[in-house]
């Protein structure tokens, strides 16, 4: 710290410096006086809107608050876009023809502001907080084209809230009805392909194939048995030496029997045959039923969500055509601001005097310590260690010079006695 070391020291560099710590801070409240009086007043206009909670409760109310905060978000982003800015500025007369439109657009966003008042109930786990008042605060040079501002920006909310909110129920039951459609069909033509799949093996399908098998095999049994007798007594008779009419004719008649039994026999084997191919197929049929069971069903499911889902929307959008679902209602409109907000002239005079000062003392340390002299005891003590005998003060001797000639009768003058001067 050089040689100021104690705060006696720090007073006395005051003392000494007085006029230029006081000329400096005198400029300086005057500069930042004239600067602060250089910037214009900003006036603050507030409108405040109320988010109403839904008339009729259902299931997804609470979906819809946490959605609040998500739709605010979003208002605001489309009222701040160049074109809605660049609009506000033309309908309202805020900025001077020949300011470019980036200045213009920069000024609006600088001078709104959202601010979302949370509501009193807690937010559940991973939602957002409940939002229970929107505060729209404007900052403008004029006080009317504040109040203006703040209101014309309240009601873009109310119109988008509601054009939001009705689209977006108008949307979501749109889609629900196309998915119900897309859905049911097919479900028909699933269900319409199971149909000529069955069809096709409908012989699989009724049939009880090992009882069909059993009662073919007691047929060809009873077949071959009667064919064996009726070959048996052919034989029987075509072994006699002569044969009467009577034998040829009963001959001729066994042999048409026994072509009779053996086309049967035929015919049952090869429908045992079919019935044996038809089994082995059935697994495999088993299998695509049941996978077509399992696509039906949930189809079937996915249906009847989406079904509830369009339910829900339907209600959703009756809600919102009689307003009885959540929406926004201005609660306060913004008024014309009687006096400038905050005070910010009066801060920045204070603020620049306070530097100045802080400047002013740190130039007469900064002179102080490049002319580094031991101007007391204590300070030859502590630099040299030595202690001085004896202190001479300051004197204030100056070399003789000639006095003015003003100056020299008016000592004359006081040298008068007081009588002579009365005198005179």
């Amino acid at each position: 710290m050089g040689p100021i070391q104690t705060f006696d020291e720090f007073l006395s560099l005051l003392f000494r410096r007085k006029l230029m710590i006081a000329a400096l801070t005198l400029l300086g409240a005057v500069l930042a006086t004239l600067f602060a009086l250089s910037r214009p007043q900003m006036y603050e206009a507030i409108s405040v809107i109320q988010v109403q909670s839904p008339v009729v409760q259902d299931g997804a109310d609470s979906t819809r608050r946490n959605d609040t905060a998500a739709n605010i978000q979003a208002i605001q982003q489309r009222l701040t876009t160049r074109e809605s800015l660049l609009a506000m500025a033309e309908r309202h007369a805020l900025f001077p023809p020949a300011m470019p439109e980036d200045q213009q657009i920069n000024a609006l966003r600088n001078a709104v502001t959202f601010q979302n008042i949370a509501g009193a109930g807690e937010a559940a786990f991973g939602s957002s907080a409940p939002v229970s008042a929107l505060m729209i605060t404007a900052r403008f040079g004029s006080s009317a084209q504040a109040a203006r501002l703040a209101n014309d920006f309240a009601q873009g909310v109310l119109d988008l809230s509601v054009e939001r909110q009705s689209t977006k129920a108008k949307e979501t039951l749109d889609f629900f009805a196309t998915e119900d459609q897309r859905v049911a069909g097919q479900i028909a033509a699933l269900e319409a392909e199971i149909a000529a799949y069955k069809n096709a093996n409908l012989g699989t399908l009724e049939n009880d194939g090992a009882a069909a098998i059993t009662a073919l095999d007691t047929d060809l049994r009873r077949i071959a048995q009667d064919l064996l007798a009726v070959q048996s007594e052919r034989s029987a008779l075509q072994g006699k030496e002569r044969l009467r009419e009577t034998d040829r004719r009963r001959i001729e008649t066994l042999a048409a029997q026994e072509a009779v039994l053996q086309r049967q026999s035929q015919a049952l084997t090869d429908q045992r045959s079919a019935i044996e191919a038809r089994v082995a197929q059935s697994p495999e049929v088993e299998r695509t039923l049941s996978a077509y069971d399992r696509q039906l069903e949930q189809l079937q499911g996915q249906y009847t969500a989406i079904t509830a889902r369009r339910t829900e929307a339907e209600t959703a959008l009756r809600l919102e055509q009689e307003n009885r679902s959540e929406h926004f209602t201005l609660l306060e409109r913004a008024v014309e601001p009687p006096y400038p907000a905050g005070g910010g002239r009066k801060k920045l005079a204070i603020a620049g005097t306070i530097g100045a000062l802080v400047a002013a003392i740190g130039l007469a340390f900064v002179l102080d310590l490049m002319n580094p002299v031991l101007r007391s005891a204590a300070q030859m003590q502590r630099e040299v260690d030595i202690r001085p005998v004896i202190v001479l003060p300051d004197l204030h001797l100056r070399p003789a010079q000639p006095l003015p000639l003003l100056h020299r009768l008016w000592q004359r003058l006081r040298e008068l006695p007081l009588a002579a001067r009365l005198g005179l």
